[in-house]
């Protein structure tokens, strides 16, 4: 379900979201599943879920970025005020930050790889400089942004044709996803029965399909069902294809598996070969351009940019990442298991809303949450076995007393002063 890299936390969160779903469909008298709602939903949460997609990569790689909110901030009030004041047409303004995300990673990313600064380091540097940054250009006042540009933010596909009732649009998105993972299962049988690999029992595939395409058309019905003038939001189509797009690089793709191989282990990494400093590099870089847009889409949604952009958007991109199943040592995470985590906080948050919860005691739920799902990560590490979720996710191979008993060839590395060592502490690498 969740792709190569993912464990059985994952699966286990994805059974959680089902059943936080389930809990605030009944609990508020099924304003959770309303169409209206799950319209709000996804327009209020994109950019928590496309920073999500950086933020895994670089989770992955062992480090961590807390400038995202800040970059997102500062991009987006320079994009505002180019066409609110210098008169730049909207595709113009989002090339514009769409470069500024490129020289701000390369600029993190050089400390990081190069000079040997730790990204935690660099990156809380970066969060006080941007978020500086953003009001000293903005003047600490809201710029506010041409309706043209709001579509990407806050737009909806367009509707067409006859009317019965549904935004055709939304429908012919939908078919085209059911579609497509029919084809991706079918596919990836065909593959594995030319490699000759062993293929999962045919009843399992066509259950695994009808659960997806069920649900796949259950949303698409609520979606097309919304209120006149609304249908899936634009900023949705943004988030599927980063979605797409990252989970065929980290999964099908040599710097992805160069990411894992990192942070799983980045002394062996570079005894194999692998170009740590690039990796690091284009990981950091990678991450302020998803910064980068996730602030203009944000901007797009609220119309306008502002002092206050950005705040706590790390928190919760960071938040999503781990409850989604992200190891916090790196090495293990998926995009896919990001967004379902992501998706567990937006969730949380709007349940709690609809159900009058103040927003204290939504932060307690929210952090307590996070606490909980990286304990289970970090006790089961411990007791050197998965979870009681992730032994009912996936089937483990037991291991007989002389394997367990077997010794291990670990290459024997020597301390050294390279900007890996300091950018990587010891303490953080698996051996």
């Amino acid at each position: 379900m969740f792709g190569s890299g993912s464990s059985g936390r994952q699966v286990g969160i994805l059974g959680a979201l089902v059943v936080i779903i389930l809990f605030f469909q009944i609990f508020t008298g099924g304003l959770t599943l309303d169409p209206t709602n799950l319209i709000n939903l996804i327009n209020a949460n994109a950019y928590v879920l496309i920073l999500a997609i950086g933020m895994v990569m670089v989770i992955i790689a062992g480090h961590i970025d807390l400038s995202v909110g800040s970059i997102a901030a500062f991009v987006g009030i320079v994009v505002a005020t180019s066409m609110a004041s210098w008169h730049f047409p909207p595709g113009v303004a989002i090339l514009i930050g769409l470069a500024m995300g490129v020289v701000i990673g390369a600029w993190q990313g050089w400390w990081v790889a190069y000079v040997g600064v730790p990204a935690f380091i660099v990156t809380l540097a970066g969060m006080l400089i941007f978020r500086g940054a953003n009001q000293f250009f903005g003047s600490s006042i809201s710029v506010t942004v041409p309706d043209s540009y709001t579509f990407i933010g806050a737009g909806f596909l367009p509707d067409f044709g006859p009317q019965f009732g549904y935004s055709n649009g939304t429908l012919i998105l939908g078919v085209l996803v059911v579609l497509a993972l029919i084809y991706q299962e079918f596919r990836a049988r065909r593959t594995q029965s030319i490699m000759g690999s062993e293929k999962a029992p045919l009843w399992v595939s066509v259950v695994k399909m009808v659960i997806l395409v069920a649900v796949v058309v259950y949303a698409t019905v609520l979606f097309a069902t919304g209120r006149v003038g609304t249908s899936f939001p634009i900023s949705g189509i943004i988030l599927g294809v980063l979605v797409l797009g990252y989970a065929f690089i980290t999964r099908n793709t040599t710097f992805g598996r160069h990411i894992y191989a990192v942070g799983g282990n980045w002394h062996a990494a570079e005894l194999s070969g692998v170009k740590i400093k690039r990796i690091n590099f284009l990981v950091m870089m990678n991450m302020s351009i998803i910064a980068a847009i996730a602030g203009m889409i944000g901007v797009a949604r609220a119309g306008a940019s502002g002092p206050a952009d950005g705040v706590g958007w790390e928190l919760d991109a960071i938040a999503a990442v781990f409850i989604g199943g992200a190891a916090v040592s790196g090495g293990i995470g998926t995009i896919v298991g990001s967004i379902v985590g992501g998706l567990v906080i937006a969730v949380l948050n709007n349940g709690l809303q609809l159900l009058g919860v103040g927003i204290d005691r939504v932060q307690i739920i929210k952090g307590l949450v996070l606490l909980i799902a990286v304990g289970i990560d970090v006790y089961s590490k411990k007791q050197g076995r998965p979870s009681i979720i992730g032994m009912m996710g996936r089937n483990r191979q037991k291991l007989t007393d002389a394997q367990m008993n077997a010794p291990i060839d670990r290459p024997s590395i020597a301390p050294t002063d390279s900007a890996e060592e300091s950018s990587r502490p010891q303490s953080t690498t698996p051996n």
